[in-house]
C-alpha cells in the first residue's frame, strides 16, 4: 500500500510543486518546452539503447545462452522510457538515469538481485512419501486416484502379444 501511496499521491504532488517552481523561474512556455524536449530526447535515447539491448539479447539466444541481464536491461529501459514520457522533472531525472549506461547497470544489478532473492524465497521442496505429514504416514489424502490400483507386491510383467482372433475366426469359417 505504501508504494501505491507514494506513486499515485506523493509523486504527482512533488512533480506539480517542481513544475510550478520551475515555471515561476523560467516561465510557463519555457517549462512546457523543456518537458517536451526531455520527452523527445528520452524517446530517441530509448530507441537507441533498446535496439542495442535487443541485439545483444538476440546474440546470446543464438549462442544458446539465457539473456537474463539483457531482459533486466530491457525492463529498466522500459521503465525509464515510461518515466521520460511522464511530464515532470523528477520522473525525467529518474528516467534519464535508467537510460545512461553507467547508472542503468546499477539498476539492472538491483533488479537481478531482487529477482534472485524473490525466486529463492518463493521456492519450495516437495518429496512424495517423505514420511510423517499432515495426512499420516505419507499416504494420499484422497485415497486411490485410479480405479485399477491394486495393493500387490509391485511386480511388473513385461511382454508382447499378437492378436490372432481374426485368424481363428477365418479358420472357423473355412471349415
Amino acid at each position: 500500500m505504501s508504494v501505491f501511496l507514494f506513486l499515485f499521491i506523493v509523486m504527482p504532488i512533488a512533480e506539480m510543486a517542481v513544475l510550478i517552481k520551475v515555471g515561476g523561474m523560467i516561465g510557463v512556455l519555457n517549462t512546457i518546452g523543456l518537458v517536451l524536449l526531455t520527452a523527445v530526447v528520452g524517446a530517441w535515447l530509448l530507441r537507441q539503447q533498446g535496439l542495442a539491448t535487443l541485439l545483444r539479447a538476440n546474440q546470446r539466444l543464438n549462442s544458446g545462452e539465457l539473456p537474463a541481464k539483457e531482459v533486466a536491461e530491457g525492463l529498466v529501459l522500459a521503465v525509464g522510457g515510461a518515466l521520460l514520457l511522464t511530464p515532470g522533472f523528477i520522473t525525467d531525472t529518474i528516467g534519464f538515469l535508467c537510460l545512461i549506461p553507467g547508472t542503468r547497470h546499477w539498476f539492472v544489478a538491483q533488479v537481478l538481485k531482487r529477482l534472485v532473492v524473490s525466486s529463492q524465497t518463493r521456492s519450495f521442496h516437495f518429496q512424495a512419501g517423505s514420511g510423517q505429514g499432515p495426512f499420516g504416514n505419507g499416504e494420499n489424502p484422497f485415497g486411490r486416484q485410479r480405479p485399477f490400483d491394486r495393493d500387490d507386491n509391485g511386480d511388473i510383467i513385461d511382454g508382447e502379444y499378437r492378436d490372432e482372433t481374426e485368424r481363428d475366426h477365418d479358420r472357423i469359417e473355412k471349415k
